[in-house]
């Protein structure tokens, strides 16, 4: 009984993540298809809300955690160089209690597969990638898809990720 409990408990906030909608203090001058890269993004990571499905899929822990960014596991097998929503390089968690949150992932492109030239992400020019400004030689882009950001969808650094 127990464990029908708990299954139905986890089904209805499974539900609750792909009913969420996805908002942002500037979701209103996000194009419908960045709206809709972004919409896909979600539903490729909702799985990755315990932190153990996404270890089980090739995400390491790097145990580099940022202020108001949080820690980020990479998935070393999709640094590729290639753009796609649906496979971010990086999840972003913060600390939630005994476990790990979900708020938001990063892009990442080596700068020596796109050399002096950022990277094609989500249409238009809405979201801006960083150009190593952690040092390690990459391309970033970050999206808060799991935790509005105020400052902006795409902003590197989010005050609600304390």
């Amino acid at each position: 009984m127990k464990l029908l409990v708990s299954s139905i408990l986890v089904l209805i906030l499974i539900g609750a993540t792909f009913a969420t909608p996805l908002t942002n203090v500037d979701s209103d001058h996000l194009s419908p298809e960045v709206l809709a890269g972004l919409a896909s993004a979600r539903k490729a990571t909702a799985r990755f809300h315990r932190v153990e499905q996404a270890e089980a899929e090739g995400y390491i822990n790097l145990n580099f955690c940022e202020e108001a960014e949080g820690c980020h596991w990479l998935n070393p097998s999709l640094l590729d160089g290639e753009f796609d929503p649906t496979r971010p390089e990086i999840l972003l968690y913060l600390r939630d209690g005994d476990g790990w949150r979900l708020v938001g992932v990063e892009y990442v492109v080596p700068l020596s597969l796109s050399p002096g030239v950022a990277p094609e992400g989500f249409p238009g020019n809405s979201d801006t990638w960083r150009e190593d400004s952690e040092g390690v030689g990459l391309w970033e882009l970050t999206a808060w898809i799991w935790l509005q950001n105020p400052n902006g969808m795409f902003e590197q650094h989010n005050p609600r990720a304390e």
